[in-house]
């Protein structure tokens, strides 16, 4: 198969490309999210119309069955697509997941995952997303639902999760937990240079700049996501870790602490390094990743 279209439905923006077999984007376009279902489909069977021929893959958030492409669960703006079948709303067979997981697929084609049969993904956002390769194959577990790293137990008595649970991991560390931290000590009046409205980013840059609470805040997470990714390290045994999404530009600032902590954590039982590694596909619309999708399920 020479050619595959990769789809990527956002909340604000949907994003269609042509992407050649060797990753390379030929073609690409994209629309505002529709805000009604009416208009959903007519709108994204549009977009695509134009790109030519071959396997459509779709990436989406939520909950996806892969053999029917239908949404099982999606809330948010998007809710209007829970319980539809992507395959029916675009008129053709699509090979559909869930995005971090597409992201998944396109690295372990093109990018960092390359050649691994064991992968373990991150992808650190306003949530955290995740995505298992076990003996090569992406793990989607009995209903779909595998890869979900983000609503793994940290706390059983922390912080209410918006997936019904309670002390998840995306609530010690994503963007929005850390941001919620420095509101937190802004609010409080401790001394530090973070503002009102600090985003993640802002933290980071100031604690490499040496703002003590910005550090502090970084230290908090960072040693939590990294106890999180030791355990699942015990549990899948991969290869190498890839760490995606907006927080990873932090690039060695994140990456070198959770590669110290987890090989302290697993070492004894582990015997060997676990590499962590960032993303290499520099497309961050996921197209790339759903094209992948279509490839992979061409040849499946």
């Amino acid at each position: 198969m020479d050619v595959a279209l990769g789809v990527d439905i956002g909340g604000t923006q949907i994003k269609a490309a042509r992407v050649s077999c060797e990753g390379e984007i030929l073609e690409a376009r994209k629309i505002a999210t529709p805000d009604s279902l009416e208009a959903f489909g007519g709108a994204v069977r549009g977009l695509i119309a134009g790109l030519g021929g071959g396997p459509i893959g779709v990436g989406c958030k939520g909950i996806i069955d892969p053999a029917t492409s239908r949404v099982d669960v999606l809330p948010g703006t998007l809710h209007y697509l829970e319980g539809q079948v992507l395959s029916e709303l675009l008129g053709a067979k699509v090979a559909a997941d869930n995005d971090a997981r597409v992201a998944l697929a396109g690295e372990h084609r093109w990018g960092a995952a390359r050649g691994y049969q064991h992968v373990l993904m991150l992808t650190l956002g306003t949530g955290v997303g995740g995505g298992v390769i076990s003996h090569g194959r992406l793990l989607r577990g009995a209903s779909g639902v595998a890869g979900h790293i983000g609503h793994l137990t940290i706390d059983p008595a922390g912080a209410p999760c918006i997936c019904g649970n309670r002390g998840c991991l995306e609530t010690v560390f994503s963007s929005r937990a850390i941001e919620a931290q420095a509101f937190s000590a802004v609010h409080r009046g401790v001394a530090s240079r973070l503002g009102r409205g600090a985003a993640c980013a802002d933290v980071f840059a100031l604690a490499a700049q040496g703002d003590l609470v910005a550090a502090d805040i970084v230290f908090e997470a960072t040693y939590k996501l990294a106890a999180a990714v030791a355990g699942l390290v015990m549990v899948f045994d991969p290869e190498v870790i890839v760490i995606g999404g907006q927080i990873a530009a932090a690039g060695e600032q994140l990456l070198d602490p959770l590669r110290q902590e987890i090989h302290a954590r697993t070492r004894l039982m582990l015997r060997r390094d676990v590499p962590v590694i960032a993303t290499r596909l520099s497309d961050p619309s996921g197209v790339l990743g759903a094209a992948a999708l279509a490839l992979d399920a061409s040849v499946g």
